[in-house]
């Protein structure tokens, strides 16, 4: 899943895309260097950003949408979760929901979702972006973390998601520190295992690689995404959203090619 931030402050970016025209080549590039996923967004949901309007998440991520239609081969995620961004969205060809709150902030989105078929992606968080490490408090990650994504996947079924069309992120860097995110990687097969439902995995550039690379910027940090991305396909993540698509792939489809070899089956010699 290639990301596609239409935001003034992304915090992965060196700079922010100028104009549709821009936003539109770089998808287009996306998809020619192996992205299966285009997610859009409109609004930095990085920890401390501010949020913006319904109208004002529209009026970025709506154009973008418009004019790929027809000419991206591969489906559009919308990354909102907001039900009124989604609907828009969706009505303008978008064939995913990617929803960071885990229908936290606006649970309204899961009718929407219902309504249109799209697939539903439940990320774990707590809180907002200015206060989310401020709960980052566990008793054991992953099994927190699975109890609270089964929750989301409770009311996204109610609210008539199929529950087929799921797909649940364990929200490495959402409410985490560093050694949460970790934990999550490190233990990705428990996760799998306990939620039985395809895993969606989002390390590309974030803070928790910080340390480990040295303190780099955000758009320094693509050797320890790779990493994060090798471990997550390793222990069964069906999709990695990432920046760098083109890099990235190489990784995933080795990385693909390592798990196809696990169980020693194709060993020759």
């Amino acid at each position: 899943m290639g990301i596609l931030n239409v935001t003034p402050d992304s915090f992965a970016e060196a700079a922010p895309l100028a104009d549709v025209a821009h936003a539109v080549a770089v998808a287009l590039q996306m998809e020619a260097d192996g992205a299966d996923l285009l997610d859009i967004g409109g609004e930095s949901t990085r920890p401390g950003a501010e949020a913006v309007s319904a109208a004002e998440e529209r009026a970025r991520v709506l154009p973008v949408i418009r004019a790929l239609a027809g000419r991206l081969r591969i489906p559009i995620s919308i990354d909102t979760y907001k039900a009124e961004v989604a609907k828009a969205a969706l009505a303008e060809g978008a064939l995913l929901v990617n929803d960071i709150s885990g229908l936290r902030y606006d649970p309204s989105l899961a009718g929407v979702t219902a309504e249109s078929g799209a697939a539903l992606i439940l990320t774990h968080t707590r809180g907002r972006s200015k206060t989310m490490y401020q709960e980052a408090v566990y008793r054991d990650v992953v099994a927190d973390v699975a109890a609270e994504l089964e929750e989301a996947m409770a009311i996204a079924t109610a609210a008539g998601v199929g529950l087929s069309a799921l797909i649940v992120d364990p929200g490495v860097g959402f409410a985490k520190q560093a050694a949460h995110s970790y934990g999550v990687l490190a233990r990705l097969a428990d996760l799998a295992s306990a939620l039985d439902r395809p895993l969606l995995v989002g390390p590309s550039r974030k803070s928790f690689l910080r340390d480990a690379v040295g303190g780099r910027p955000p758009a320094e940090r693509d050797w320890g995404t790779a990493a994060a991305v090798t471990a997550a396909v390793l222990a069964g993540a069906h999709v990695v959203r990432v920046h760098a698509v083109a890099a990235m792939a190489q990784v995933v489809r080795v990385a693909e090619e390592i798990r196809r070899h696990a169980d020693g089956t194709d060993a020759t010699g």
